[in-house]
């Protein structure tokens, strides 16, 4: 069966007609206009090879990521990148997006985790980089150009993930405080030895989630103070803010993702801000001019990216220097020649 669906994906990409790759389509909203005849993934799916012991997985393309997630919590492990899934997510559409929770700043983003890809290129041929443990480092980072490329490089088959083990301990304290404050506190506490894993700020109220050995999570409750949330609250929350749930997302409204680095300060506008990941995240809503946006953006030392939204979905992600996309054009061509796979998802260039 599953070799059946490969003759079937080599068939239509030497058909050399535009694709749009697609497994359970819940990021169908993000990145530029889709287009090209769906090429549905769901059917080449399963868990190839999973180890708890060597904290591994590989799993197929089409393979929902409800599933991957089921199979690791029977061994008490997950995926510490705490991936969205805005819906019936896969295997390949969580690689393709290259998108991570509130857990990236502590652990690692989705790219940290992968470990190498199979991937089917746009002269049908199977291609494999790197592999299924950490010291494996051929063809290591092309392995991670997949991660976030939106599927405009290739088909992507496999993914060999490194896998962690669940905390022992997790409690999530909240304290009311204006931003700038927030800011200052998530810098000073990313340099002391406090088990944060992830924090928030929305509205004059941080959160914060401790992860860790029960000791060192209970001295960081006292040593930090604020108002200790029930777990199931906790799990709301957290839960909200990676599936875009909570009441800041709600709405209409264009929503941008301003990466920024975590000691920026605030950034003085006026619509709606939520910020995680130590400061380094910070969501905007609303409908503020996309080249102020971009501007600010880049005076503090980040970039800017539509999230959600249509102000131009020509551009979705900040434009690229010179340089920058004369090797973007390059890996185009030499993994996708004949400009199959996922046109304009990521650039209007390709």
């Amino acid at each position: 069966m599953h070799m059946d669906a490969l003759d079937q994906f080599r068939a239509r990409i030497l058909a050399r007609q535009a694709l749009r790759i697609r497994g359970g389509g819940s990021k169908d909203f993000y990145g530029g206009p889709l287009s090209g005849q769906i090429l549905d993934t769901r059917g080449y799916s399963g868990i190839v090879h999973y180890e708890p012991t060597e904290l591994v997985m590989t799993a197929r393309c089409g393979t929902p990521l409800s599933a991957l997630e089921s199979a690791l919590a029977e061994h008490r492990q997950h995926l510490a990148f705490d991936p969205p899934h805005f819906g019936h997510a896969t295997l390949g559409g969580m690689v393709a997006a290259g998108l991570s929770g509130p857990t990236r700043a502590a652990l690692g983003s989705l790219r940290d985790h992968v470990l190498g890809v199979r991937i089917m290129d746009g002269e049908g041929r199977v291609l494999k980089f790197g592999g299924e443990v950490m010291k494996n480092v051929a063809g290591f980072d092309v392995s991670r150009l997949m991660v976030g490329a939106l599927g405009t490089l290739g088909l992507i088959l496999e993914v060999s993930l490194k896998v962690m083990p669940i905390p022992l301990t997790e409690v999530s304290l909240r304290f009311a405080m204006p931003q700038e404050e927030a800011l200052t506190r998530m810098n000073r506490w990313a340099g002391e030895p406090w088990p944060v894993a992830a924090s928030a700020w929305e509205n004059g109220v941080m959160t914060i989630r401790l992860a860790g050995a029960g000791a060192a999570v209970e001295m960081a409750c006292l040593k930090l103070g604020g108002e200790r949330l029930d777990p199931f609250s906790a799990r709301q929350f957290w839960q909200g803010l990676r599936e875009h749930t909570l009441d800041f997302f709600a709405g209409h409204q264009p929503i941008w993702r301003l990466s920024l680095p975590s000691i920026a300060p605030s950034v003085g506008l006026p619509e709606p801000m939520l910020i995680e990941w130590g400061g380094s995240q910070r969501w905007l809503q609303g409908d503020a001019d996309p080249i102020l946006i971009r501007d600010l953006a880049r005076q503090y030392g980040g970039h800017a990216t539509l999230f959600r939204g249509s102000v131009s979905r020509h551009d979705v992600f900040t434009p690229l220097t010179t340089p920058l996309m004369q090797i973007h054009h390059r890996l185009k061509q030499r993994f996708d020649p004949h400009q199959i796979f996922n046109r304009g998802r990521l650039y209007p260039e390709f």
